[in-house]
């Protein structure tokens, strides 16, 4: 079964074709990461307007890649929430234009729970029950993945998520744009990753999370025009206390709910660091998606069609965009 993945959430224009959900046959990004950096962040209405100059290309690219007419395609996947709304409305308004010319079922796809499923594209299908901890730009979350669709979150940021707060102190610290990339080239560098006791916000009680306040320490911090510290060693220091509260609170609730499998999705599980910690921290195997599907791509977002499709989950052409749309909330 070849499912038809289309993602535009926010600034990557994205299409693939994946067979039986785990088997990628094409995966084609058009990135605006340059487009961006210039601003230090995305653009909401730059990145719609490229979205609608790149998605056709990027659809029939995927197509040719993969070698599949339409006939071969089952579905049509395609993310309509969480994210930003023009960017959302491309992908969707496109995919359902294609469902509709070429008779084809229409699946919406949950941005977040697309990443999860970047972990079924390497060979290695996780088991269930699995928690999952999703760590991107927009989002820092804790869900336990009792089964295919079958979700309870437990943990959120109540603030800045952990690639909005690598973004922002990119920018403090002057290091460059994406954020993740930046700050831990920077920290590669550092002569003492520990050198600065930069807060942790436990939120005891809780498997919620923070990271306003350490986005504030950093600047007060790098403020110093008097005593002006090492960029490197600052960067190391806030990645290790961000780090420290992912990998801890992750790895509590594993053992709590008895997980088979800790599986890690979203940008930032592309860190060395968090990836290195959470490993050595878990007592249970740990899943990552290769580099290159932890960023935003079609190829998750077809993976989880599949297994929606599969469970007869299918969406009409009145689905609409949801920006603020949520997975497996209490």
């Amino acid at each position: 079964m070849k499912i038809l993945g289309v993602e535009t959430s926010c600034d990557e224009t994205a299409a693939a074709v994946v067979e039986d959900g785990v088997t990628i046959l094409s995966n084609v990004v058009a990135s605006q990461v340059d487009i961006h950096a210039r601003y230090g962040g995305v653009v909401p209405e730059v990145a719609s307007r490229q979205h609608l100059l790149s998605i056709n290309p990027v659809i029939g690219r995927a197509m040719l890649d993969a070698g599949t007419s339409w006939d071969d395609i089952s579905a049509i996947a395609v993310t309509y929430g969480p994210g930003l709304a023009g960017s959302l409305l491309v992908g969707l308004c496109t995919a359902k234009a294609l469902a509709w010319a070429h008779r084809l079922p229409l699946v919406g796809v949950n941005h977040l729970e697309g990443h999860i499923y970047a972990n079924w594209l390497d060979g290695d299908v996780p088991p269930f029950p699995s928690v999952c901890l999703i760590v991107s730009g927009g989002h820092s979350d804790i869900i336990l993945m009792r089964g295919h669709g079958d979700y309870v979150r437990l943990g959120r940021t109540r603030d800045d998520a952990a690639g909005e707060a690598f973004d922002k102190v990119a920018r403090i610290l002057d290091v460059g744009y994406p954020g993740g990339p930046a700050i831990e080239k920077a920290s590669a560098s550092a002569t003492n990753a520990e050198g600065y006791p930069l807060p942790r916000a436990w939120l005891k009680g809780s498997y919620d999370f923070s990271f306003s306040g350490i986005k504030t320490a950093v600047l007060r911090l790098n403020s110093g025009i008097d005593d002006p510290k090492p960029t490197a060693d600052i960067a190391a220091s806030f990645q290790q206390a961000v780090v420290d509260v992912l990998a801890a609170k992750t790895v509590e609730v594993a053992a709590e709910y008895r997980a088979k499998r800790i599986i890690i999705a979203g940008g930032v599980a592309a860190n060395k660091l968090l990836r290195r910690t959470v490993a050595e921290r878990s007592e249970i195997p740990v899943s990552f998606p290769p580099l290159a599907l932890c960023t935003d791509n079609a190829a998750m977002i077809a993976s989880c069609g599949y297994f929606r499709y599969d469970r007869g989950e299918t969406a009409g052409l009145s689905l609409d965009v949801e920006p603020n749309l949520k997975l497996g909330q209490k």
